[in-house]
């Protein structure tokens, strides 16, 4: 129906005005007019944004689990008329992952990442440096140290549009050990465990 409107106001101003009815049919409105093609979908480009979700793991007799949420940022780089995309990214989570004595305050990774992207989608994995502040708490008094360690994992992203993309990933973490202080004397506590999460992006 609304092709046949448009044929119809086209008559109406061919009769109005033969000669300019003419000449634009000639260049915007003929049947010989296409539109631009629209560009390919490029990942390429720096990107920040938002995550939220869940972590558990094991720390010698305690099993921590909770949520956690942060920020990330990272830049992307995809080959010219190639599927293939590299990364990499920083993020940094504030964390409520405990159980008894041993809990994780935050955690955060930096990132190398290589993806396949199939259009709109991207599928990656990833792989890097993490890192965690730890708190061991004995009849009230407490210790914070930090941890350091590596991770790896897999993802996936779907862009919503030109600059908004949403993903969900998954990612195991060995944060090895640290040494905190106590009333009842020096402990030695290590965490290795995963990372579930999903987050928007904003692609610039």
């Amino acid at each position: 129906m609304r092709d046949r409107l448009v044929a119809g106001l086209a008559v109406l101003g061919a009769c109005a005005l033969p000669a300019a009815a003419a000449a634009d049919m000639n260049t915007n409105y003929g049947y010989g007019y296409a539109p631009a093609a629209a560009a390919p979908m490029s990942w390429t480009g720096f990107y920040i944004g938002a995550n939220a979700g869940y972590g558990w793991g094991s720390a010698n007799r305690f099993s921590p689990g909770g949520f956690l949420g942060g920020l990330q940022a990272g830049y992307n780089w995809q080959f010219a008329g190639s599927p293939f995309v590299i990364g990499v990214e920083t993020d940094f989570d504030w964390a409520g992952i405990s159980d008894g004595a041993y809990s994780l305050n935050y955690f955060g990774t930096v990132r190398a990442r290589l993806g396949f992207a199939f259009e709109r989608f991207l599928a990656y994995g990833t792989l890097g440096f993490a890192y965690a502040g730890g708190e061991y708490e004995v009849a009230g008094l407490s210790n914070s140290q930090s941890h350091g360690g590596w991770t790896l994992g897999l993802g996936g992203e779907f862009a919503l549009d030109r600059n908004w993309s949403a993903r969900a990933e998954y990612l195991y973490v060995d944060l090895g050990s640290s040494t905190y202080s106590s009333l009842i004397g020096p402990a030695s506590i290590g965490y290795d465990g995963s990372i579930l999460r999903a987050g928007v992006n904003y692609r610039f």
